[in-house]
């Protein structure tokens, strides 16, 4: 049936303002005026009275962690009581007393951020947790996800002992008898995860399904999502399997671009052996470009850096990669068909990735090739001009500057400082920058992140941090719009308000145009559409 949309405020994203639009078979047929529009009545088309509320295109967060988002659901939400090391304890002890835990259940949470402790600011400890307790295993996770700690119990569920080997890019704490602190970082994640929790296709689908409705309800239509390690001992063709059946079933309510983590070259040959490639599948679920981990967070100093940290001269972070290992994988996906977007928050990862992406387009050039570089944090003067040089895509998560505003001159000092979270250098050197959430590092408040682009402050008015970095309200919904499209190479059919595009769109409370900066946050997401059907409404 023929909808007809009027006397909205839509914002079309790349056409300027429009009053009405006409929606048929999920796409748009028609963006105009009022008048203009109600000529494509039919007998049994229905007429929709937008009532003057600010409209433009589905949300698309350009990297996020769907499965991830969805298993945070179920956990400890440790944001909620992370305010000191003490308040964290207390706030696991509780959330264990409320749960009926079978014998080695593991308790799981998310979120903590010792940045935030104010009686001591380290990370917790096995001892720590085992003052929670000692018979149920702990695992909480740092809210960078680069770090998980767990008490005493989860190591001997897990087997770690001090005559256990570290592992290659990652490595978990020990004492000065060289004893496990139950602290994991970067690649040594693996360890507890691979033994922690093991999900079926079934319980994925509750995961996706629920993370959907989530983001959904932050007016979120299309997320491109990095879920294939994120419980690494499941295949991934069981994740791809819940994504396609959801989507049969027709409850796939955001359109899904995997951005495929495969972390070594024999498992991207088999990928690429098996015929998948960037743009394999649906419209709702495809398959998207290889995605590496480059390096670690600012917030854990496991971000690999050209000089030392300056709160800590003893490390200069960790690198996943050799140079050697960059260089194959990356020259194997792009002359197989796959673009390539790689995690880099230091700035000498960064000069690795770029590194080995010129060397692979040296030798297999190609135009539009779209490899991108996602959270482009901590960079350099080179670094920028790099970027518009060899055209990368930038992948920014603007939200970040609600926590690192805090911690970034004191981790990297102010001089270097300068050059970190430059969105507006790289927007108007002709860079498509991108915006995402990182979700559940952050929650997929597209709002939120909106207000930090613009504002450079933190959500509680902090800052601003190099104000002359901010973007406009227009950029910045482009970000979450358009550019994100790009970066998918779906621009020519989603990401804007056209004839012919399919007809994702969001309504807002208010018009981010006309309230003030600081109140941007505050919108709220009236109702989202996905192909013209309503999938949230407040």
């Amino acid at each position: 049936m023929r909808k007809i949309y009027t006397n909205g405020n839509i914002y079309t994203v790349t056409n300027g303002n429009a009053e009405a639009f006409v929606e048929e078979e999920g796409k748009f047929i028609y963006v105009g005026n009022n008048e203009d529009a109600l000529l494509y009545k039919k007998e049994d088309s229905e007429i929709i009275d937008l009532q003057n509320k600010f409209v433009t295109a589905g949300f698309n967060d350009s990297h996020m962690h769907v499965v991830e988002f969805g298993d945070y659901l179920e956990i400890m939400h440790m944001g909620d009581f992370t305010g000191s090391l003490k308040e964290l304890k207390d706030g696991i002890r509780k959330f264990i007393s409320e749960k009926d835990f079978k014998e080695n259940e593991w308790a799981r949470g998310r979120g903590w951020n010792n940045d935030y402790f104010t009686d001591e600011n380290r990370f917790p400890n096995r001892y720590d947790l085992d003052e929670v307790s000692t018979t149920c295993p702990i695992c909480i996770i740092r809210a960078c996800g680069h770090i998980c700690v767990v008490n005493s119990k989860g190591l001997e569920l897990l087997g770690i002992t001090k005559d256990s080997p570290q592992v290659e890019g990652g490595v978990f704490d020990v004492d000065e008898n060289g004893e496990p602190l139950g602290i994991f970082r970067e690649n040594a994640l693996e360890l507890v995860y691979s033994k922690a929790l093991t999900p079926d296709k079934d319980r994925f689908k509750k995961m996706i399904h629920e993370a959907c409705r989530a983001l959904n309800s932050y007016g979120v239509t299309s997320a491109q999502t990095d879920d294939f390690v994120a419980f690494p001992q499941v295949d991934y063709e069981v994740l791809i399997a819940a994504y396609q059946e959801l989507e049969k079933e027709g409850k796939l309510t955001v359109k899904i671009n995997q951005q495929a983590q495969l972390v070594n070259m024999q498992d991207l040959k088999e990928f690429i052996g098996k015929g998948y490639k960037t743009g394999v599948g649906s419209d709702y679920f495809k398959i998207g470009p290889l995605k590496l981990i480059g390096d670690g967070s600012l917030g854990a100093r496991t971000a690999y850096m050209t000089q030392p940290y300056n709160d800590d001269d003893s490390t200069c972070g960790i690198p996943i990669y050799t140079q050697e290992q960059l260089d194959e994988m990356v020259e194997y996906a792009h002359k197989n068909g796959m673009h390539v977007v790689i995690h880099c928050i230091g700035d000498k990862i960064m000069y690795m990735v770029v590194e080995a992406m010129e060397k692979a387009l040296k030798k297999y050039p190609k135009e539009d090739h779209r490899h991108g570089i996602v959270h482009c944090q901590i960079t350099t003067k080179e670094l920028l001009d790099k970027f518009k040089e060899i055209k990368l895509h930038a992948y920014i998560q603007s939200i970040f500057l609600d926590y690192d505003i805090n911690i970034v001159e004191d981790r990297i000092g102010k001089e270097r400082a300068k050059y970190t979270y430059n969105f507006k250098t790289l927007m108007d050197s002709g860079v498509i920058t991108s915006n995402g959430s990182d979700c559940p590092v952050e929650l997929p408040d597209v709002m939120n992140g909106v207000q930090c682009a613009v504002t450079r402050k933190t959500l509680d008015g902090k800052g601003p941090f190099l104000p002359e970095q901010a973007l406009s309200v227009e950029e910045a919904i482009k970000s979450y719009t358009i550019m994100g499209a790009y970066g998918s190479f779906e621009e020519k059919t989603k990401g804007s308000i056209e004839i012919g595009k399919v007809c994702d769109f969001v309504v807002l409370g208010q018009n981010p145009f006309e309230v003030e900066k600081d109140k941007l946050k505050d919108i709220e997401i009236l109702a989202t559409y996905l192909d013209g059907k309503c999938v949230f409404k407040k």
